[in-house]
């Protein structure tokens, strides 16, 4: 954000040194006249009459142990922490202006940013602030934040979300794996939230607690606060897609290695090529449900305000543990796959493959012959003089998903 100057306070600024300075000249001269000159007198009323200010800085309670697993909280320096913790206590004070330990106001904003990234509990500030920084022997800087609720109303918001996600909660053990507790999550979310551009709150995490509306920011920060709860780690992260739109997704832990995982693109529209439409809970996507970089970069670019840690590995990706994930074509397996899911009356069959080239040499054999030899044997299988399949074909995330209509 642009510093700011203010015209009169300088001007005020400059009217009291140059009072101060008069003043200081008159005392030495009266001192010198009237009890002789006394260089340790004059340079005790020189530090009082030329000394700044006392400074208002926020007042800090929160200890670093409380903050110290916080993502970008761990990225700044000594200095820049103490900032972090004044602008935190401020904010969750509701306090109006918050006098910072900073000279630099766009650093001062960037922290703050940091801050909501790090603290999805946040829903009384709206991101919005007003940063003004103060040359003089001691550089500050001044915080407007522009907070959306107060008082009795941001208790009783607060009270709500923490209910909800108790309920949400109690369904999944604190002792279970990493990966149970973000799928937990993850599911939870996608099956209770519509996505709507429209929602009230839809930057913070009420809007997905209380109206069950929201966009990317609401999905994510709720998840967010849900995993930091089950003590796994996850952190806010943003950036653009592939269109250009900006948008926001997570970063977790799941048993030692770093993936990432975006709920928004897990509530996808489905755009079949025949049959009828299929429940919600069915279309749940899984492809960002713990992923490495190679897969999340194919159509997000994430900021690079901070460096993230490398994500490496797709061991814990949804499709990986449900064997939905080839990293060889074997037509042979395919079918076997396609004839389990028909056999067990479930859905999807979902085929994502390691990389481009699997995908192009699986393709059009998959969707010509194998998807109909399946297709025959539900026929059989069931009875039926109809079968009925929609598919989605989806070349950019390397996969093909079949529904089954079994009546």
């Amino acid at each position: 954000m642009k510093k700011k100057r203010r015209r009169k306070r300088g001007c005020l600024h400059t009217l009291a040194v140059t009072s101060g300075l008069f003043c200081l000249a008159v005392a030495s001269f009266c001192i010198a006249y009237g009890i002789g000159f006394k260089p340790d007198v004059v340079k005790e009323i020189e530090r009082e009459l030329t000394g700044p200010q006392e400074i208002p800085y926020q007042q800090v309670v929160i200890q670093e142990e409380e903050v110290g697993q916080k993502f970008y909280y761990q990225q700044l320096n000594e200095a820049d922490r103490l900032t972090y913790r004044e602008i935190l206590e401020g904010v969750n004070q509701n306090t109006e202006e918050i006098y910072i330990h900073a000279s630099d106001a766009e650093r001062a904003n960037e922290i703050f940013q940091y801050i909501l990234k790090d603290c999805p509990e946040i829903f009384w500030c709206d991101g919005t602030i007003s940063a003004t920084s103060y040359e003089g022997a001691e550089p500050y800087t001044v915080l407007r934040p522009t907070y959306a609720y107060a008082g009795e109303e941001k208790e009783r918001m607060k009270a709500e979300i923490e209910a909800q996600a108790f309920e949400c909660l109690s369904g999944i053990s604190a002792g279970d794996l990493d990966y149970n507790k973000i799928l937990y999550v993850y599911e939870y979310i996608v099956n209770t939230v519509d996505y709507d551009l429209e929602a009230p709150d839809n930057q913070n995490i009420y809007s997905v607690f209380m109206h069950r509306r929201s966009v990317c920011a609401g999905y994510s920060k709720a998840a967010q606060y849900l995993l930091e709860r089950l003590g796994v780690f996850c952190t806010y992260v943003t950036g653009t897609t592939s269109g250009g739109q900006n948008h926001a997704w997570n970063l977790v832990k799941c048993e030692g290695d770093y993936y990432y995982m975006d709920v928004t693109w897990g509530d996808p529209v489905f755009k079949a090529s025949e049959g009828e439409d299929v429940n919600q809970f069915q279309m749940i996507s899984y492809d960002f449900m713990l992923c490495d970089d190679g897969e999340l970069l194919k159509n997000h670019t994430p900021d690079r305000d901070v460096p993230l840690p490398a994500c490496t590995t797709m061991n814990r990706n949804y499709y990986m543990m449900n064997n939905m994930y080839y990293t060889s074509y074997d037509p042979d397996l395919v079918l076997m796959r396609m004839n389990d899911v028909i056999s067990s009356g479930e859905n999807p069959v979902v085929l994502k493959f390691a990389t481009d080239a699997l995908y192009d040499q699986a393709h059009e054999e998959v969707l010509k012959d194998v998807i109909k030899t399946a297709a025959q044997n539900l026929a059989d299988w069931y009875g039926l003089t109809e079968v009925r399949y929609q598919y989605m074909d989806e070349p950019e995330l390397n996969k093909i998903t079949v529904y089954w209509q079994y009546d």
